[in-house]
């Protein structure tokens, strides 16, 4: 092709939506992973309904993955798109709006009859004239439809299962439109198809044939060339979703301990992969119950961590509110143990399928009595695995219930993630009661300087001893109603989790180093916010961020940082009502902080929050 037909661009943001029973989650998955192997930084959203399967066609039904990849840093998936492949006239319906305006929609001009546009709401037959679409976008019209049926004829297929193969010709129109061979995508497809040869073969065909449909027609439009990136250190890199990279951090974590890793969960959305993926993980000594609520699965969990395995257990917000007690437990016993909430929105059932920032309070007073424990907080999916792997030191190391916080946002997105090596990881070395305490050891034996209790393996001579909820005599580990005696106890266990502050890194401004506007942020909204300092500082403001992810105890020069911004405007950024900013409020002194809150089950934009920088400042 005439290389002036390319399109250089240093990132691009790609949309695919359809129904539920499209294929999107899989379409979109798939040019992540060929796009990370080749060398681009990608920022994934995979946005679903809560619904199993809601009326085909309808609004409520819509189903959406959204891909930024680029030449240069990637943080957030994208505010617009610049090209939306729309299924059916719904899908175009709901994002729309999201398209920027020389940007390009693709559509399924079989999915695009009278019938289809009624059940998506259009008053008229135009939806394009009806939405306002501006005539700078290119409308793309393609028979997927028929034309995946023309592909597979004679492979004797069901017309409902040809059907679910247009998402693969979409596919391939895609990898021609963005210059992306379709080689790695059979590879994949091959990887997923393995024990289903028909269904290989065919989709595989599908592929072929969608991209050679766009080579040959060449569909009036420029392709997109997105450079690799020339910024990544040497390395292994591929595609990792929050989930699956925080069940690998907890796997690296039992290796480097020496441990056995034990999961005590129940599947509840959207942490249910991450019990999906430690399940397979048989072959690296992992094992799993899947429990019958979530009060068995914690409970299973501190039954393995008290006979010396490294335990976890994941959840989401309505399960970690059922695990409180027993992780009470786990704090009155100073056991370790992992909790994983990976958020959503809500109260009760809410939103499971939608990302929010809202279960914080709960994580970090949502237990009966004085039971302080480690709270912390994963910033992008890549970085589930090191902060899975840290919350595991830190439980091992200082004998403490740890609950680590990711989101539906980053814990179903996918980032770049460059293959660690376990030679590189920092060391664990499990705080276990020593040979000198033989005979002399009983259940509150701890370090004097540290107050971090000693750990012992049930069934070692001379280190037997029973544990539970009760209280206990600080001195002999006996069961003690003493007023002193509990006073001290909870003064000791509060003070052990404080002194873990002095073994976190301190904590970095990044941005403007004069700025007027310090953004303050936790967990996932860090992508969105240090993309909004950059380009509010190229628009002349000047802006910088204060990033936490470790949440109780704060970085120890927390107070040190906010001082210096004092005089400034301060805006803590988070997706509820306010709970991190009065969280800072209760821990600093004498700071004024500024809120910006969105709660509606979807995560920042970048655009939104430099409308809000400019209005303050």
């Amino acid at each position: 092709m005439d290389s002036n037909r390319y399109k250089q661009m240093e990132h691009v943001v790609i949309r695919f939506s359809g129904d539920s029973g499209d294929g999107m989650q899989l379409t979109g998955t798939l040019f992540s992973n060929i796009s990370a192997v080749l060398g681009n930084e990608i920022s994934t959203f995979p946005d679903f309904p809560a619904e199993i399967r809601a009326p085909q066609g309808t609004l409520s039904g819509v189903s959406g993955f959204q891909v930024h990849l680029g030449s240069e840093r990637i943080n957030t998936p994208g505010d617009e798109a610049d090209v939306l492949i729309a299924m059916n006239p719904a899908a175009l319906k709901v994002n729309a709006k999201g398209v920027k305006r020389d940007g390009v929609i693709i559509f399924d001009t079989d999915s695009f009859e009278k019938s289809d546009l009624e059940k998506a709401l259009f008053k008229t037959t135009d939806p394009f004239e009806e939405l306002g679409i501006p005539q700078s976008v290119q409308l793309i019209p393609i028979a997927l439809s028929k034309l995946t049926k023309d592909s597979l004829e004679g492979f004797g297929l069901d017309n409902k299962s040809v059907l679910r193969s247009k998402n693969m010709f979409a596919l391939g129109v895609i990898c021609w439109l963005f210059n992306k061979p379709v080689d790695w995508a059979l590879h994949f497809l091959e990887n997923k198809f393995k024990k289903k040869e028909s269904l290989l073969h065919a989709n595989a065909k599908v592929l072929t044939d969608g991209y050679n449909y766009g080579h040959n027609l060449h569909l009036a439009v420029s392709t997109y060339r997105v450079e690799h990136s020339d910024n990544l250190p040497a390395g292994t890199y591929t595609s990792i979703n929050g989930n699956k990279a925080t069940a690998w951090g907890l796997i690296a974590a039992a290796e480097k301990a020496g441990l056995e890793l034990f999961l005590g969960s129940y599947p509840i959305t959207p942490a249910s992969d991450i019990m999906h993926e430690l399940a397979l993980r048989k072959d690296v000594g992992v094992k799993v119950m899947q429990a019958e609520d979530e009060i068995a699965g914690i409970s299973t969990a501190i039954g393995a961590s008290f006979a010396g395995a490294l335990a976890a257990t994941s959840t989401s917000g309505p399960g970690l509110a059922l695990k409180a007690e027993a992780i009470g437990l786990a704090v009155m016993a100073e056991l370790p143990l992992v909790i994983v909430d990976v958020m959503r929105g809500g109260p009760s059932t809410g939103l499971p399928t939608k990302t929010e920032q809202t279960d914080l309070n709960q994580a970090l007073y949502g237990r009966n009595g004085e039971s302080p424990l480690v709270v912390m907080a994963a910033d992008t999916p890549a970085s589930c695995f090191h902060y899975a792997f840290m919350a595991a030191k830190i439980a091992l190391e200082h004998m403490t219930p740890v609950i680590l916080l990711t989101d539906s946002f980053i814990g179903n997105g996918t980032s770049l993630w460059k293959l660690p090596k376990i030679k590189d990881l920092p060391e664990i070395k499990p705080h276990y009661a020593g040979s000198e305490l033989k005979g002399a050891y009983h259940v509150m034996k701890r370090n004097e300087e540290t107050k971090i209790r000693y750990w012992s393996i049930p069934g070692n001579e001379g280190f037997e001893h029973r544990n539970g909820g009760l209280e206990k005599d600080y001195n002999s580990g006996a069961i003690s109603t003493d007023p002193t005696n509990h006073g001290k106890m909870v003064e000791t266990r509060r003070q052990k989790v404080e002194n873990i502050a002095d073994s976190l890194p301190l904590l970095e401004v990044e941005g403007n180093p004069d700025a007027d506007v310090l953004l303050v942020g936790w967990g996932s909204v860090y992508g969105h916010l240090i993309d909004a300092a950059a380009r509010a500082n190229k628009k002349g403001f000047k802006v910088a961020l204060l990033h936490f992810n470790y949440i109780q105890p704060l970085p120890c020069n927390t107070q040190q940082i906010l001082e210096t911004y004092k005089a400034k405007k301060i805006v803590v950024c988070e997706l509820n009502n306010g709970q991190f900013a009065a969280y800072l409020k209760s821990k600093t002194r004498g700071i004024d902080f500024m809120q910006y809150n969105k709660v509606e089950g979807q995560p920042f934009t970048v655009s939104e929050i430099v409308d809000y920088i400019e209005k303050i400042s």
